[in-house]
């Protein structure tokens, strides 16, 4: 299969209808988890234009910088620190729309304005958190409920990888 994609649509909700399919189909007989990862967050900013996708990775009790699209990022984040370490202490997604109002986020980026942070489960165990995806913006308020839902739905196929 030629690794491109046809993303077509005007709104959010359809752009994510368009793109989940055919990262199925991209991955379908790859099983290594890091390469997974790597052209998942390569085509969600290809396709959105986010200003940094990436995956942080819970390895010794700390997140750990996984495969990422975009500028140099933060290489640990612990539990409950920043929006990716709440995301991962909560156990639930954190939508920021504006970064600075959130109380000890991390700046690895004078650029990220709002950002969304969802948790990757094991799929054996639906209560441990095994990584996060980690998708920042340079433009505020730029995530809701939409790229909440998607992403999840999103998270919940990559799950089955690890």
């Amino acid at each position: 299969m030629a690794e491109q994609l046809q993303i077509s649509g005007t709104s959010r909700e359809e752009l994510y209808s368009s793109l989940l399919p055919q990262l199925k189909q991209l991955v379908y007989e790859e099983k290594d988890v890091v390469a997974i990862l790597s052209n998942v967050a390569a085509a969600i900013k290809q396709s959105f234009h986010f200003f940094w996708v990436g995956f942080y990775l819970v390895k010794n009790e700390q997140l750990v910088l996984g495969p990422f699209q975009g500028d140099i990022a933060c290489f640990r984040i612990d539990l409950g620190k920043g929006v990716c370490g709440t995301a991962w202490k909560m156990k639930e997604v954190q939508v920021v729309p504006n970064v600075e109002d959130f109380p000890g986020h991390i700046a690895c980026s004078s650029a990220s304005k709002s950002e969304i942070v969802v948790p990757i489960y094991s799929s054996e165990n639906k209560e441990l958190v095994i990584a996060v995806l980690d998708i920042d913006s340079d433009c505020l308020n730029d995530f809701n409920a939409v790229d909440a839902y998607y992403l999840t739905e999103l998270t919940e196929w990559l799950s089955t990888y690890f």
